[in-house]
Formats: structure tokens, sequence, C-alpha cells
């Protein structure tokens, strides 16, 4: 895979701290503003990028890239994405992938006319231990009650307080903790559990956007709590219980860096799958394989969920406003 990558924000530094670990990545190019062009140049220089644009209609012409990775504000994922499908190049785009289900359904029959693969960027679905998690649950089960929980005091939000608001913070640009944090326990419970058949967000607000708060889903069989928080401080656990047993994992429901199985005969085992150190190189791994084989069975699976998430994100949103 010979990448290009549009944007140059905290995403893109991180990514590119585990690219020289994923098997078949190339970094071709990377592009971004005017105003960051030289955070770009600095990150091609200190990570070997062949080419550093100042426009991105550059990168989706560029012969020598064949997938872009879109890590713009989540406001500007459904026109970037259009533009790089548009000039034939396969797309990975950060989470949440866009606003809309029609935005999706559109991105996706461009895709198949352009014969290109498109993937939402979500680290945890990726992961050894979600399938581990996904193929341990008969064995806890039947299972009625989960809760997840995302909650990471933002580097951003001391700043928020004072006025100086960043993308993730900015509603104009998409941004607010349940397209940021909430997001990735909506994967969770989605891959794992299927659609919910209710859905209802309690948002804590300030200055018009959500800073933290509660998606309750509601299944036939069980009930999820799903938690996020930029604005508070915790060191989060999660809980998947059922009649015979638990699973449980502390930390980010985006990384899942390890998890114990707790039955309730007594027995307990911590368990640990993960195959890299970074949470996005599985991911990233999975893409290389997906588009460097034109995978297109899988990569519809994964679209397939993304839209499930999509519907669920905007079941939330509208639930906050009843």
């Amino acid at each position: 895979m010979k990448l290009g990558i549009i944007g140059s924000g905290k995403i893109v530094h991180d990514f590119l701290t585990t690219a020289n670990q994923i098997t078949g990545l190339e970094l071709m190019a990377i592009s971004t503003t005017k105003r960051s062009e030289q955070i770009a140049r600095d990150l091609a220089k200190q990570y070997g990028i062949k080419e550093v644009f100042a426009d991105n209609d550059r990168l989706y012409h560029d012969p020598n890239v064949d997938t872009i990775y879109v890590a713009v504000p989540n406001s500007l994922h459904y026109a970037v994405v259009k533009k790089a499908v548009m000039a034939g190049k396969n797309v990975i785009c950060e989470k949440p992938y866009v606003d809309t289900t029609a935005e999706a359904i559109e991105l996706k029959q461009l895709a198949d006319q352009h014969d290109v693969i498109i993937v939402e960027a979500i680290t945890n679905i990726h992961l050894p231990n979600y399938q581990a998690i996904k193929q341990l649950l008969p064995k806890i089960g039947p299972i009625h009650i989960v809760a997840l929980n995302y909650t990471q005091y933002s580097s951003r939000y001391d700043n928020f307080l004072k006025g100086n608001i960043a993308p993730v913070f900015d509603p104009a640009k998409g941004g607010g903790t349940l397209t940021d944090l909430n997001i990735y326990n909506i994967h969770l419970a989605v891959g794992l559990f299927g659609k919910p058949e209710q859905v209802q967000y309690y948002p804590v607000m300030q200055k018009q956007i959500d800073t933290s708060g509660i998606l309750n889903l509601a299944y036939p069989d069980k009930q999820a709590t799903l938690i996020a928080a930029k604005d508070c401080y915790a060191t989060p656990r999660s809980f998947i219980e059922g009649e015979k047993g638990t699973i449980y994992f502390d930390g980010s429901t985006g990384v899942l860096d390890s998890f114990t199985v707790e039955m309730r005969s007594g027995a307990k085992k911590q368990v640990n799958l993960n195959q890299f150190p970074h949470r996005m190189a599985s991911e990233f791994t999975d893409f290389v394989n997906i588009i460097d084989h034109h995978d297109v069975k899988t990569a519809n699976e994964l679209y397939d969920h993304s839209v499930a998430v999509m519907a669920v994100l905007a079941q939330a949103k509208a639930s906050s406003n009843n």
C-alpha cells in the first residue's frame, strides 16, 4: 500500500510513530493546509515521507499514491473522501466515518463505480483482544448487563473552558465526546451485540457541546450503558456481565490492552492477545491486506458495520434533542 496522508494533527503524529511496524506500508506523501505546511515538512523529515503538499488536489492526483488516509476534522470527511474516491484512490477515513448514512451510501456507490475501497479507521474492532472477547461471550452468557467506559480528561479541555475551542470541542466541526470517544464504545457494542432496539443519549453540555455523556442501548435481552467523558478524570473499567461469568478490562475501549474473564465458579484468567504495542498497528495491518489484495468482501463487511454504527450515532444525536 502506497499511502498518502491528508492532515497533520494529533492523530497523524500518533499514527506515524507506529507506521514502521506495518508490513507493506510505504509513506509516499502528506498534504496539509498552507498554515500547517511546516508541520508536514517536519513530519516528512522525521518519518521519511517522500512528498509534502500544501494542496490536496496534488495528492489526489499523485500517481505514486494508491491509498489516502483522511485525518481531517470530522466535518470535512465527506468532501475529502469524495474527492479522493473520484480520483481513483482507496481511502482510509478516520472515525467517525461521515455525518449521515446517505453520505456513506453515496461514497460507497462511488467507490464501487471507481473500483476502489473505503474503510473507516477505528482501532478496537481490529484488535485480537476484541476478537477473543467476541469468541468468549457464549462462555459467560447469556449476557444481560454491559457497561463500557471511555473517560479521558482532554488535554484541550482547560483551554476549552477559557474559550480556546479546538476542533474536538467545536460543534461546527463535528466535535463532541459522543463522536470522539463514545464512538469507540458504540463500535464495540455493535460489533459484539449488533444494533440495539432503542437508543437514548444523556449528554453533559458546555458551550453547546457535549463534554461528557451516557448513552443507553436497549436490547431484547440486555441493557448497555456507554460512558464517555473528556471533562473528568478516572481510570475507567468496563464490564460485560453474564449469567455464567464476567469479562472486564481497564483503560481505553479503543486500546483493549488486556481483559479478564472471571467465572461464577471462581475461575479467573487474564488474557492479552494483541500483537503490537500501539493500538493503530493492527487496523493498518488489516487495511494493507484488504487494499493490496483488493478484498472487497472484507471491506463490505466493515462498511456494513460502520453504517450500523452510524445509525446508532444518528439515533443518539436525535434522542439528546428530545
